[in-house]
């Protein structure tokens, strides 16, 4: 690749592990242009990420913090703009799974980054492939995770990957590693007034009373396996509005045939908000909501950012890496070794609300 310097390693060769020098902590806190390496794409993968940003801020607050991700992140960078200065979108790269690689794109890409940063944050997985991506970069200092057996790129500023860690305390752990500390464990989704004046005009053109108590049930995720059979959140719709909550079903516009079914099941009239919320919208219902109950997907982590009282229901993924670190106000559903039946959910539910001090209507 002409004019960008040949990578430390590269897929399947060996690398040379450096002696570790001096701490990592003049080098980091010296950073004026830092860039963070996460490119995923889900809203849970950036929300979860909020409380090291967060800290990172805090630790480096006069420098420029830019994310390296993907182009969809745009618009939580904008509403996070205490948090993150831009976005550099990323073309991906081979092996990563996220998006497809522009590997055209790539040697430009890099071209233009080389030397521009002083810290480049690796935090996107275990760096068995994003190591190599960060090295890439040409920061003067790369920080991030690394997993056995695959070699510490630098003892100083790469830790090994905690992977028994809930997944906003993998990257807290990092940012300590290097020296900067903690600011809490809360998730950030900050909103704005016309996301609250959309969420108004949704709730009243769909027919509910203002000030009338209701529950968002969000049926789609975006893998499969991660959803709840629609049979039985039916069942769970019509418990809740026996309980005097009305119950509002989110989803994408994708999603209109799975929540059909949900309301289809359903014996109780329930809310058809499907492919009518914009991201900032779904924050301010998700705010209004005395519940969420939902996969494990966005909008779990929407609830816990904005403390509503939720109920999610794990089918596939590990509820001790992606569950709301709050298991008082957030209740759990562990789906993976049976279905999960409406009346588990149901009794989270009364519990979520219980415990949170919520009243159901």
């Amino acid at each position: 690749m002409s004019g960008v310097p040949s990578p430390e390693f590269a897929l399947g060769s060996p690398v040379k592990e450096r002696e570790p020098s001096v701490r990592p902590g003049a080098q980091v806190h010296a950073a004026r242009e830092v860039l963070v390496l996460r490119a995923l794409p889900g809203l849970g993968d950036f929300l979860c990420a909020t409380p090291a940003l967060r800290a990172l801020r805090a630790g480096l607050p006069r420098a420029k913090i830019t994310l390296l991700g993907l182009p969809r992140a745009r618009e939580l960078v904008a509403r996070c703009s205490h948090l993150v200065d831009g976005l550099l979108e990323f073309p991906g790269f081979p092996g990563l799974p996220e998006t497809l690689a522009d590997v055209r794109a790539l040697p430009d890409f890099l071209r233009a980054v080389q030397g521009r940063f002083d810290l480049a944050l690796q935090m996107h997985g275990d760096g068995l492939v994003s190591n190599i991506v960060v090295q890439l970069l040409g920061a003067r200092t790369s920080a991030g995770f690394y997993a056995p057996p695959q070699p510490c790129p630098d003892p100083a500023t790469f830790l090994q990957y905690p992977a028994d860690l809930a997944e906003p305390r993998i990257h807290l752990s990092l940012l300590g590693f290097l020296g900067i500390e903690a600011r809490g464990e809360r998730l950030e989704f900050p909103l704005a007034p016309a996301d609250v004046r959309r969420a108004d005009a949704l709730l009243q053109a769909a027919g509910v009373a203002p000030g009338k108590a209701f529950t968002i049930l969000h049926p789609g995720a975006a893998e499969p396996r991660r959803r709840v059979d629609p049979g039985v959140l039916a069942q769970v719709a019509d418990g809740l509005a026996s309980r005097g909550l009305a119950v509002v079903l989110t989803g994408s516009a994708d999603e209109a045939d799975l929540t059909a079914a949900v309301d289809h099941h359903a014996a109780r009239e329930l809310v058809d908000l499907v492919g009518r919320t914009d991201l900032g919208s779904l924050g301010a219902l998700v705010e209004r909501a005395r519940l969420v109950i939902a996969g494990d997907t966005g909008i779990s982590h929407l609830a816990s950012a904005l403390q509503t009282p939720s109920v999610v229901v794990f089918r596939s993924t590990a509820p001790a890496r992606w569950a709301p670190l709050d298991r008082v106000r957030h209740r759990v559903v562990d789906a993976r070794e049976a279905p999960a039946s409406a009346a588990a959910i149901l009794a989270e539910a009364d519990a979520a609300l219980f415990l949170a001090g919520v009243d159901r209507a």
